[in-house]
C-alpha cells in the first residue's frame, strides 16, 4: 500500500488545476496506512476519548478494527452512527450544540478531511483564517493591521447559525465541482444526513454538520469559500482609482508656508532677533494649519476601496468610501449568502462601524487611529501614525476573566464606587502548592498570549494585580494563616516560588512576573484559545511505535497489537504494570499485543 503522504501530496498537485476533475478518490478508504495515519493524528486531541452513542471509544484501536471498517467500506454497507448531542456553554450565556462522533466514525472523518484538504486547502483564499495550518486569529489580526490603513466604515459581519444552517444540496453541488467520484459523495451524503440523538431521541438532519465532528471544519470552508470568491469579484467591480485627489485646501497652507519660508531665507541676515523669533513662531504657525488637514481630499468619490478578512463564520470588512458604500456592500453580501448559500445574516450581530469608533472582531476592539501628531522621518515632519489600525483588549474581556475563574468579585454600593474585591477559590485549595500557582500562571499566560497584539496590552496589569492577590489568598485557605504570612512564606529575593520536589531534585514554580509587552510574535493555530476551536500539538512518534509491532508490555514481537490509549496520566493508580510502564513513560497510549490488551481491560 502506498503512503498516504505521497497519495496526498499527488493530489495536493492537482489542486490549482481550475478545470481538472478528481476521480477515484474512494478506494484510499482501502489503505490500512490511512487509518493508521487518521488514529496518529487524533488520538491526542481533547475529547479523543470521548464515547458516542455506541459507547466505545479509541482504546483498542489495532489491525481487526481497520480490517472492520475496509470490508464495510468496500461492499458499501458502512453506515455512520448518529452523533451524541451535547450542549457546552458560550461566553453569552447561551449553549452552543456539540456532536460527538462514535471511535469509527472519528478515524473515517479523519481520512476523509485528509483528502479535501489536500484538494482544497492550496486553493482557499489567503483572507480566510479558521481551521487552516499556519493560520489562527493573530494571522488575521495582523492581515487588518497591514491592509485595513485609512478604513473610514467597518461592517462587523457574523452569519446566524452558520454550522447548523449549511444547506446539504449546496455543500454536495460544491463538492461535484471538484470531485468526480459519487462512491466518495456517497460516503460524505452518509455523515450529513446520519442525524443526532438527544436524550436517547433520534433526530435526522436536514440542513448543518455537526460541530465537533473531524471534518465539519473543512467542510465549512469549502461552504464558505464561495463567499471568499465573491468578494474577491466585488472587490474588483468596487475598487476605484489609485490614490486620492490632492486636497486644495492642504495646498494653500502649504503654499502660503513655502512662500514665507522662502522670503525668510533671503531676508534673515537683516532681520533682527525679534523679528526672527516672530518668523519662527509664524512658520510653526503656518505649518501647524497645514498639518490640520489631510494632504488628500477624503471626501473623493473617485477614491475608494474594500478590504476583507474571515475567521470561520465571522468576518470583518473595511471600506474607504462613504457610508452609502458601507450600507450597499452590507445589502448586497446579505443578498448572495442568501441567495447562493441559504445563509442568513445576523441583523444583530452585522454592525456598520465608523473608523473612528470600536470594531469588536476575535474579542478584539479594532478603531483607525485619528493622532495627527508628527514624527520626523526620511521624508521630513510626517503624520505616521494617522489612519493606521489600532487593537485594543477590550475591559469586559478581562474583567469576565477574572469572574469566570472565580478571582474577582465587585460589589456596586447605589451612590458609591463599585468595589473590586479578590477572592480566594475554594476549588483550588485542595491542589499542591505548586500546582496553585502553575494553575494562575496558564490563566494569565493564556490570557496575554491571546492578546499580546494589543496596543494596550498592559493594562493586563490590572489583571495580574487581582490574579496575585487571589493566588496568596488561595494558599491562605490552604494552610489556613493570613494572607501576608502566605506571601512571606513562599517570597524569596522579592520572587514569588514554591518549592516542589521531583526525581532529579527540588524545583520551583515561579510565579509569573514577565511583564505585559505588546509583542509582534503570533500565536501558532495551535495556540489559539479564542474561539474555542484549536488544533492540539500531534506527536509523530505512536505511528512509528505501531509499525514495529512489537508489546511494549510483555516485549512479544512481530505480532498483531493494539493501542491501549487513557484519557489522562492522572487517572492511573500506579497499581499494575502497565499503569506504571505508561507513567513512566508519560505517555497516555501504550503498544500492545491482544493477550496483553485483554488483561489490561479486564483488570480496568
Amino acid at each position: 500500500m502506498r503512503s498516504p503522504k505521497i497519495i496526498l501530496e499527488n493530489l495536493q498537485k492537482h489542486s490549482k488545476e481550475d478545470n481538472y476533475k478528481y476521480e477515484r478518490l474512494y478506494r484510499n478508504l482501502y489503505n490500512p496506512e490511512f487509518y493508521l495515519q487518521a488514529y496518529q493524528n487524533i488520538y491526542a486531541n481533547t475529547g479523543a476519548m470521548t464515547s458516542g452513542i455506541d459507547g466505545m471509544t479509541l482504546d483498542g484501536f489495532g489491525k481487526d478494527v481497520v480490517e472492520n471498517l475496509i470490508m464495510q467500506i468496500k461492499n458499501h454497507t458502512y453506515q455512520p452512527n448518529p452523533v451524541k448531542r451535547v450542549y457546552i456553554p458560550k461566553k453569552n450565556g447561551k449553549k452552543r450544540p456539540l456532536g460527538i462522533s462514535s471511535s469509527a466514525d472519528k478515524l473515517v472523518q479523519e481520512v476523509i478531511r485528509m483528502i479535501l484538504e489536500s484538494i482544497y486547502e492550496p486553493t482557499f483564499s489567503k483572507r480566510s483564517h479558521g481551521f487552516r495550518h499556519d493560520k489562527s486569529c493573530h494571522t488575521a489580526l495582523q492581515q487588518i493591521q497591514s491592509t485595513f490603513t485609512g478604513v473610514k466604515w467597518f461592517v462587523e459581519g457574523d452569519i446566524k447559525g452558520y454550522f447548523d444552517n449549511i444547506d446539504h444540496h449546496i455543500l454536495v453541488n460544491i463538492l461535484r465541482e471538484r470531485i468526480k467520484d459519487e462512491a466518495f459523495i456517497e460516503l460524505v451524503w452518509k455523515f450529513l444526513k446520519s442525524g443526532y440523538m438527544e436524550n436517547w431521541k433520534y433526530n435526522a438532519t436536514y440542513s448543518g454538520v455537526a460541530q465537533g465532528s473531524g471534518f465539519s471544519p473543512i467542510l465549512a470552508n469549502i461552504y464558505l469559500d464561495k463567499f471568499d470568491k465573491f468578494i474577491e469579484k466585488y472587490k474588483n467591480s468596487f475598487d476605484k482609482g489609485n490614490q486620492r485627489r490632492f486636497n486644495t485646501e492642504y495646498g494653500k497652507f502649504q503654499g502660503r508656508y513655502q512662500l514665507f519660508n522662502e522670503k525668510c531665507k533671503k531676508n534673515w541676515d537683516k532681520m533682527t532677533n525679534i523679528e526672527k523669533q516672530n518668523a519662527k513662531n509664524h512658520l510653526q504657525k503656518l505649518k501647524k494649519d497645514s498639518l490640520s488637514v489631510p494632504s488628500k481630499d477624503p471626501m473623493d468619490k473617485n477614491y475608494r476601496k474594500i478590504q476583507y478578512t474571515r475567521y470561520c463564520d465571522d468576518f470583518l470588512i473595511g471600506i474607504i468610501g462613504s457610508k452609502e458604500d458601507a450600507t450597499k456592500v452590507k445589502q448586497d453580501i446579505k443578498e448572495f449568502l442568501l441567495n447562493e448559500l441559504k445563509l442568513e445574516l445576523s441583523d444583530e450581530k452585522t454592525l456598520i462601524t465608523s473608523g473612528k469608533d470600536n470594531a469588536k472582531f476575535l474579542s478584539y476592539e479594532i478603531t483607525i487611529c485619528q493622532d495627527t501628531k508628527t514624527r520626523k522621518t526620511s521624508r521630513g515632519q510626517c503624520r505616521v501614525f494617522n489612519g493606521r489600525v489600532k487593537l485594543y483588549v477590550p475591559k469586559e474581556k478581562w474583567v469576565n476573566k477574572l469572574k469566570q475563574y472565580n478571582m474577582l468579585k465587585i460589589i456596586n454600593v447605589k451612590g458609591q464606587k463599585e468595589k473590586w474585591k479578590p477572592l480566594e477559590r475554594a476549588e483550588l485549595a485542595f491542589l499542591k502548592p505548586n500546582e496553585i500557582v502553575m494553575r494562575y500562571n496558564e490563566q494569565i499566560r493564556g490570557l496575554y498570549n491571546y492578546y499580546k497584539l494589543a496596543n494596550n496590552v498592559s493594562v493586563l496589569n490590572k489583571y495580574y494585580y487581582i490574579a496575585e492577590y487571589s493566588m496568596c489568598k488561595t494558599l491562605a485557605l490552604k494552610y489556613r494563616i493570613t494572607m501576608t504570612k502566605a506571601k512571606l512564606k513562599f517570597t524569596r529575593n522579592g520572587i514569588f516560588s514554591v518549592p516542589y520536589e521531583t526525581k532529579t531534585g527540588t524545583k520551583y514554580a515561579t510565579f509569573y512576573n514577565s511583564g505585559f509587552t505588546k509583542s509582534r510574535r503570533l500565536m501558532k493555530a495551535n495556540e489559539d484559545i479564542i474561539p474555542d476551536y484549536a488544533e492540539l500539538y500531534k506527536p509523530k512518534e505512536l505511528y512509528k511505535r505501531f509499525k514495529k509491532q512489537k508489546c511494549e508490555l510483555c516485549g512479544k514481537e512481530y505480532t498483531d497489537v493494539k493501542v491501549h490509549q487513557v484519557a489522562s496520566l492522572k487517572d492511573l493508580n500506579n497499581k499494575f504494570e502497565w499503569e506504571r510502564l505508561m507513567i513512566n513513560k508519560n505517555r497516555k497510549t501504550l503498544i500492545v499485543c491482544n493477550e496483553c490488551h485483554r488483561l489490561i481491560t479486564s483488570k480496568m
